[in-house]
Parts: structure tokens; C-alpha cells; sequence
């Protein structure tokens, strides 16, 4: 038995009590400010509006405020009341509500309901998000265009009241569901933001990328007109600008489908196009620049104006603009080709003057198919997150209708067990950024701070070294040479445990006087000199130590001057560039210059050892040759 079953036979052995809203609460009006009264501070106001679109059931802080002179002129809700929109553009939204939890005061704007009360305000509102609440409304709401429920008609809604005890358990029970769809809605919301930096930087390109107009590699259109009275029930879908933002939005357009006759679509679409698949629409009015991708030959037709046609073409994946107009470069650009005017409108003028990016298909079709995965993660109803939220927002919604339907025994109509919400966590590092943009363009140009972190060993003092003995401590003078001077094994030991110490492989790099010369780390008991040895502790999944040391031969830092000796400070590396292939690319550019490296250093192969033994041939003939005395004797016998 649950505990809140044990509760209900302990205190409701005869039922629970049902009451009208009028017998436990006061009803009034809110005031009537507007938006155009709202502050950044001062005392906060909650606009009726802002239910649909900016709060969720419960709050203790408001997004807006109004001045002490408006303020006083309102309606307040007290803190435990409930704050109820009264007007909506359907039904299902009107009356939706939120309990105020703040610790003042709030004022309350018109088409809201105040209600005044002394029970718990969450469970309160948790049933006027019911069910029951719902067909309670509904025979109450009035109005076509905007739909109504008075304040004063609330009074005759009729609840169920158990005691205290009860709805605060009822009310456990639904945050641990409201609080799971919030952090999985949280995570939605990172995930988009995610979307859209990968978008973003894959989209503003490290390598020069032509641009072109869209009106010289395509063809943009607009149908002819089509009037409402010429709409039907069934036919060829016709979109309106409405659709297309729902479709983005990922719901249902509230307007309803439109249609229109076969016969008129072919007869307008002879004279305007027909739209086919992957070409791309755009909505020219209203919320500008939202892109749609037709996705099949199927017929459509589409308002004039509201939206507009960009004809798909071989110079481009319709996908990848899509993703572009998306991005914020593109944001950018339409508001500032559009901020003047009153209501905005993105014309075929326009469109056909819009600059985008063009680079080669095969770049084309591997940034589509890195935002198409990214975008269904984050949209697609059928897959991740918001596929789990929808169950999730489901599974709440019946167990709170269950909750709050009480049979006339005192017990709920709910079976099973509670469900605890579950931690999600995940981590995003540049290091990923890098890759795609590699996956991308076949390679990145990016500063070395991006490849990894620059580190130093800890400060040897000279009382700590010697001369004889012990492990070598490398110097600028002697890095890449014999070591003069020397540490003890136990302070190796605890600095290289304690404190920043290179890898085997990694390569150090001289800071000061002959700076940029490297060392690569052979992992044999060594120690190195603080701020004049450095090295980057690199991911050598992004870049290999091998590419790195070859990379640092171009000496691409700008190293600092005017100093009695010149310095290579932590800031010139990190701000120093370099390109970075694939790992496969930077292999084999490594084993190409490896052999070069051996051809021209190598002492035992190579040019090197061919110059040693010309060297000694040289030798030898010249001793011969120049050695008169043996040549004299020899020639008298």
C-alpha cells in the first residue's frame, strides 16, 4: 500500500470532499498595465501573456517589473495565490495558470483571474492543468476568435479538497515528474544551443569559400494567388507561412490544414512552377527566414508572398542551405536588410540578392550530414530527447489525473510505482568542435592554445642542483646537448609526481635564446629548466606529437623582442597557428618528412653516412696522393 493510499483511508474513510472554487477562494481581476509600462526593475508584474510563453506552473521570480507609480494603480496577487490568464486564442490554453511563490506582492495585468485561497497552491494548480478542470472549462469558455472564461464564472468550478496532508503528498509525487521534464527539457534546450555552436563555426569556414547570390545559381518564385473562399477540405495541401513555422516548430498548426483543388493547382502552377522535391521554401512575411526543404514530388501549392520558392540546383544541397539560413550570419543579415520597415517581409528581390557561401558539394554534403544528425537529436519527435520528453510529459499527465480522481471510498485510481527522476550529464570540448571542422573541410587551421595546454616543470633552485651527479637538469644552454648540471633522485621523484612533467613523446620547445628548438621526450629520467623549456600537453586524437614537432619547425609564433634575450612567452605559442589535417594525413605527412629527416641527418643511412664514407674515400686518396715520400720511394725500385 502507498503512502498516499495509507493517508487517504486514514483521513478520508468516507471520501474526499468536493467543493466549489468559490467556497475556498476569493476571485478578482488583474489590473491593467501593458507592455509598453514594463521595466527592468522595480516591482515585478506578471503580464498575462507571459503564462504561455514564458512561465511554467509554479514561480517565485517574474521576467518583467513596472514603476512604483503603475504599481500602485494594480491588482495584487499575494504570495500561495494563483495567477489564471482568463483569454486565450483556444481552448485548450485558456485558464492557464501558475502559482506566485515569491515572497512580495505581485502585480497582475488584465485577462488574468487572482485567486485567493488557503490551500496548497501546487496542488491547486496541478488541477487546473487536470482533465476534470478541462471539461469544467469547457462548458464555460465563450467566443469564437478569442475564447473567454470570466472570473466571476471560476466560482462554480468544482474540486476535489482532501485535507493538507494529502495534497502535499500528491503534490511530492507530481514535482518528481515535473522536475524529470524539466531537466530533460534543460538538456533539450543545451543540446539546441549545442546545435546551433557547431552550426555556427562549421558554417563561418577557416578556409576561403566563394560567395555567390542565390538569383545567379537558382531561380526564385512565388505562386499566383490563391483567395480563402477558393480553399477546400481536401486536395492538394496548400501552405501558408503558418505551416511552415509549425512544421520548424516541430507541431501542429493551430490554424488547421488548408487545401485546394486539383484542378486549380495544376491550373495555377502551369503559370507559376511546380514545386518539386528539395527545392526550398522560405516564409516571406510575418516570421521571416524560416526554410522548409520539400521533401518529396508530391503536389503542393503555396501562398503568395507568405511563402516563396528557391528552386533546388546543382551548385548546392538544398540541406546545407537550409542549415545555413539557420545560422547566424544569416539572422544577421536578414535583420539588418530588414530592420526598417514595419512589418517585415523578405522579398524574391531580396532572396535573389542574398549572399551565401559556396563551397565544394562533397564540403556541402558533409556539414548536412553533421547538422542533420544534430537536429534530429534535438527535433525529431520519434528520437532522443524529445521523444523521451513527450513520454515523459505523457506519463505525467496520467498520473496526475489519477491522482486527482478520487473515488467515493477515499482511495486514488493509481496503480504501480512512483518514478524518481534520473541525472543526465555530458560534456562538450573543443577538442570535438575540431574534429567535425576537420571531418568538414579535410583540415583546420587553429591556434595552438586549441590544441592542448602549455605547461613548464616546476623551478629547480641552483642550491638544489649539482655537478656530479644524479638526474640531468637540462638548461636553455644545454637542452639538446649534455647536461652540466645535475638534481637528486628524490627531488625528481617528487617534483614529476607533484607537478607538471612531460609525457614520453612530448615535445618541448626552448623559450628563451635559440627559441623554437625541440626536444622530443624519450621518458629517460631528465628534468628541465621552468619557463625556458616548454611543452603542449596535447590530445593526440586531434594532433600527433610527431606532426607537432615537424609543425614547430616553421617557427609560426611571433616571438617577443627587445628584451637583452629574446623570449617565446606562453601567449606567442598559444596565439601561433597551424593547419591540422585528419590523423591518417598528418601520418603520412610525417613519414614522408621522416624520410627526408634520414636522407639528410642520419648518420647511419642516408646522404649523411654516404657523405661520411665519400669523406673517408676523400681521405684516403688525399693522404695517397699528397704522401710524396712513399710515392718517391716506390718509384726507385
Amino acid at each position: 500500500m502507498s503512502e498516499l493510499d495509507k493517508l487517504l483511508r486514514e483521513l478520508c474513510p468516507d471520501g474526499v470532499e468536493y467543493k466549489k472554487l468559490g467556497e475556498i477562494a476569493t476571485i478578482s481581476r488583474g489590473g491593467n498595465f501593458q507592455k509598453k509600462d514594463f521595466l527592468t526593475e522595480g516591482v515585478p508584474c506578471i503580464h498575462y501573456g507571459q503564462i504561455y510563453t514564458k512561465y511554467g506552473l509554479f514561480t517565485d521570480k517574474t521576467f518583467t517589473f513596472i514603476n512604483e507609480e503603475c504599481a500602485k494603480k494594480q491588482k495584487r496577487a499575494q504570495p500561495n495565490d494563483i495567477v489564471m490568464a482568463v483569454t486565450s486564442e483556444n481552448i485548450e490554453d485558456v485558464c492557464k495558470c501558475l502559482a506566485w511563490l515569491g515572497d512580495e506582492p505581485v502585480a497582475v495585468s488584465g485577462h488574468s483571474a487572482i485567486i485567493h485561497h488557503d490551500q496548497n497552491a501546487k496542488y491547486l494548480v496541478y488541477y487546473f492543468h487536470s482533465q476534470m478542470f478541462f471539461a469544467q472549462k469547457r462548458k464555460l469558455a465563450h467566443g469564437t476568435k478569442v475564447i473567454e472564461v470570466t472570473p466571476d464564472a471560476l466560482v462554480d468550478i468544482t474540486l476535489p479538497i482532501p485535507p493538507a496532508e494529502i495534497q502535499c503528498e500528491i503534490v511530492r509525487i507530481l514535482d518528481n515528474f515535473t522536475n524529470l521534464t524539466a531537466e530533460l527539457t534543460a538538456e533539450l534546450t543545451a543540446r539546441k544551443m549545442q546545435y546551433s555552436y557547431y552550426r555556427d563555426n562549421l558554417l563561418s569556414f577557416n578556409m576561403p569559400v566563394s560567395k555567390k547570390k542565390i538569383g545567379e545559381i537558382t531561380r526564385v518564385f512565388s505562386a499566383a494567388r490563391v483567395h480563402k473562399n477558393e480553399w477546400t477540405q481536401e486536395g492538394v495541401p496548400f501552405y501558408r507561412s503558418s505551416d511552415v513555422i509549425s512544421k520548424f516548430n516541430g507541431v501542429e498548426n493551430s490554424r488547421g490544414k488548408a487545401y485546394i483543388s486539383f484542378d486549380l493547382y495544376k491550373r495555377l502552377s502551369a503559370k507559376s512552377g511546380k514545386i518539386m522535391k528539395d527545392d526550398i521554401l522560405i516564409t516571406g512575411g510575418g516570421t521571416i527566414g524560416i526554410p522548409y526543404v520539400v521533401p518529396s514530388d508530391e503536389p503542393i501549392y503555396v501562398k503568395d508572398a507568405d511563402l516563396l520558392c528557391i528552386q533546388k540546383s546543382k551548385e548546392f544541397n538544398s540541406r546545407f542551405l537550409y542549415h545555413y539560413f539557420l545560422s547566424t550570419e544569416f539572422r544577421k543579415y536578414l535583420e539588418n536588410i530588414t530592420h526598417n520597415a514595419t512589418i517585415a517581409h523578405y522579398t524574391i528581390a531580396q532572396i535573389e540578392n542574398t549572399p551565401v557561401p559556396l563551397p565544394p558539394l562533397d564540403v556541402q554534403n558533409r556539414i548536412v550530414n553533421v547538422l542533420d544528425n544534430f537536429e534530429k537529436i534535438c527535433s525529431d519527435l520519434n528520437i532522443g530527447l524529445p521523444a523521451e520528453i513527450e513520454a515523459r510529459q505523457k506519463q505525467y499527465e496520467y498520473y496526475r489525473d489519477k491522482l486527482l480522481t478520487f473515488a467515493e471510498t477515499g482511495n486514488t485510481i493509481l496503480n504501480g510505482t512512483e518514478r524518481n527522476g534520473t541525472e543526465r550529464n555530458g560534456t562538450e570540448r573543443n577538442g570535438t568542435l575540431i574534429k567535425l571542422l576537420r571531418y568538414v573541410f579535410g583540415y583546420v587551421r587553429i591556434p595552438l592554445g586549441d590544441v592542448g595546454s602549455i605547461c613548464m616543470c616546476k623551478r629547480i633552485l641552483k642550491s638544489q642542483t649539482n655537478t656530479a651527479s644524479g638526474v640531468p637538469f637540462y638548461k636553455i644552454g644545454t637542452f639538446g646537448k649534455e647536461a652540466d648540471a645535475y638534481i637528486s633522485q628524490e627531488t625528481f621523484d617528487e617534483y614529476r609526481s607533484r607537478y607538471n612533467f612531460p609525457k614520453k613523446g612530448d615535445v618541448l620547445i626552448s623559450a628563451a635564446g635559440t627559441i623554437g628548438r625541440t626536444v622530443v621526450y624519450d621518458g629517460k629520467p631528465a628534468y628541465f629548466q621552468d619557463s625556458n623549456i616548454v611543452w603542449i600537453d596535447n590530445d593526440e586524437s586531434i594532433v600527433l606529437n610527431s606532426y607537432l614537432r615537424y609543425c614547430y619547425e616553421l617557427k609560426p609564433w611571433k616571438a617577443s623582442e627587445g628584451g637583452t634575450i629574446p623570449r617565446l612567452y606562453n601567449d606567442n605559442i598559444a596565439k601561433a597557428v597551424i593547419a591540422v589535417p585528419s590523423i591518417e594525413e598528418q601520418k603520412r605527412i610525417v613519414s614522408i618528412l621522416d624520410r627526408f629527416d634520414a636522407i639528410c641527418n642520419d648518420l647511419t643511412s642516408g646522404l649523411p653516412a654516404e657523405i661520411e664514407a665519400r669523406q673517408k674515400q676523400y681521405e684516403y686518396y688525399r693522404d695517397k696522393l699528397l704522401n710524396f715520400r712513399k710515392y718517391k720511394d716506390e718509384s726507385s725500385n
